[in-house]
């Protein structure tokens, strides 16, 4: 296999630079920079004591040491196989999105069944899903699925334990060799479902304002914020709504995001959305064609979507058609997370060059299609030796890719 060479010396010339300012997140200006979505195994240390504080058996103090630990080494990892975008892993959160529970005030937690959120792909291939919600995810979570449901006025609360992100964050990067750092937050999208407000817009706009503290925090602590926002594809994916009332739903998704994310510098502000399922057959996922007019409404300076596996590598050529504003730049999935195969650095390399083909090298970052271990769990679906060989591959497949961009 090998990488498809420059054809024309015109294609460099043909590469703009993007119209960033000084303290904008970091675009590739002599190589590919290498990053990822966020979350990532937690060592065993820090889930027996996030499941012992949960269970109210906890030492806070034990938990703090624990969970400090846990980041350095994080961020250690990351920067040993090549990754230069880092963040902490999220390895404070039960969760993507359930850790906002004990941050927001004004809701109750409801159980929510598996597989809830892609009826149809559980309705298609029951067996699997008999299977998959047995193991590794659902089988050693440390926390129970559940769903938010407001039944109060929102507000913010989580001060504390975002200030605690932020210094561990800070501490474990102080003099590492980082390119950039940022930090992943929910976005407005995935939070809940309201039973007080007299109307979503009024809901999902109050939950924008709850949530705008806990992003201007990390962009005061001159970090990135990336924005998680899988509900937005999973709408047009797994919803049962008409297509109409979908688009309805999205544009008012996009405008709590907005709301959100008010005077925050579009350039500090990383967008990813996804899928939501790890190891499924996905025939529903929504066509990335779909959700791009929405998606390029966000008030975000990159845009992080899946792009490696099998369901969606061939959308790299929705950006042929697509006009991606001068001051953007795209974080493309180049190594998966719904699969256990890593992928060779080669190929890596070729699909980096695809989008570097059609946006310009300086535009793109190396990024994968969602975190891998999106619930803290003793049972990630792909294994943490495998996670680390797949950031290997990813970062030597930036270097290929920047060998014949920068030849």
């Amino acid at each position: 296999m090998q990488l498809f060479a420059l054809k024309h010396t015109s294609f460099v010339d043909r590469i703009s630079t993007p119209t960033l300012g000084a303290n904008s997140m970091k675009a590739s200006t002599h190589r590919i920079l290498s990053t990822h979505v966020g979350s990532l195994p937690r060592p065993k240390p820090l889930l027996d004591q996030m499941r012992n504080t949960l269970d109210g058996r906890g030492d806070e103090l034990d938990y703090a040491d624990a969970l400090r630990e846990a980041v350095v080494d994080c961020v250690r990892q990351q920067v040993a196989h090549g990754i230069d975008v880092v963040t902490d892993g999220e390895q404070s959160k039960t969760g993507f999105s359930r850790y906002i529970s004990e941050r927001l005030e004004g809701f109750e937690m409801r159980p929510r069944p598996a597989g809830a959120g892609f009826a149809p792909e559980v309705a298609d291939f029951p067996e699997y899903y008999e299977q998959y919600f047995r193991r590794a995810m659902y089988g050693g979570a440390v926390a129970q699925a559940t769903a938010l449901e407001c039944v109060g006025p929102v507000a913010y609360v989580g001060q504390a334990q975002i200030a605690r992100d932020v210094a561990n964050l800070k501490e474990a990067t102080r003099g590492s060799e980082v390119d950039e750092v940022f930090m992943p937050a929910v976005a407005p999208s995935a939070v809940g479902r309201n039973t007080y407000y007299e109307s979503d817009e009024e809901y999902y706009f109050a939950v924008a304002d709850a949530l705008h503290v806990e992003y201007q925090a990390i962009v005061d602590a001159r970090f990135v914020l990336q924005v998680d926002d899988p509900f937005l594809s999973e709408l047009f994916s797994y919803s049962e709504l008409p297509r109409d009332e979908c688009r309805e739903r999205a544009d008012l998704y996009v405008a709590a995001l907005n709301r959100a994310l008010s005077g925050i510098p579009p350039d500090k502000v990383r967008y990813h959305t996804c899928y939501g399922i790890n190891e499924g057959p996905r025939t529903h996922d929504a066509p990335l064609s779909e959700l791009l007019p929405l998606i390029l409404k966000i008030n975000a300076g990159a845009y992080s979507f899946e792009a490696a596996n099998a369901r969606h590598e061939h959308e790299y050529h929705v950006w042929e058609r697509a006009k991606l504003p001068a001051d953007k730049l795209l974080i493309p999935g180049v190594v998966t997370h719904s699969c256990a195969i890593v992928e060779h650095p080669e190929l890596v390399a070729e699909r980096i060059t695809r989008f570097a083909r059609i946006v310009g090298r300086e535009r793109v970052l190396a990024g994968a299609d969602c975190g891998f271990s999106s619930q803290a769990t003793y049972n990630p679906e792909i294994h943490p030796r495998i996670v680390w060989a797949k950031f290997e591959a990813l970062a030597e497949g930036a270097r290929l890719a920047s060998q014949t961009l920068w030849a």
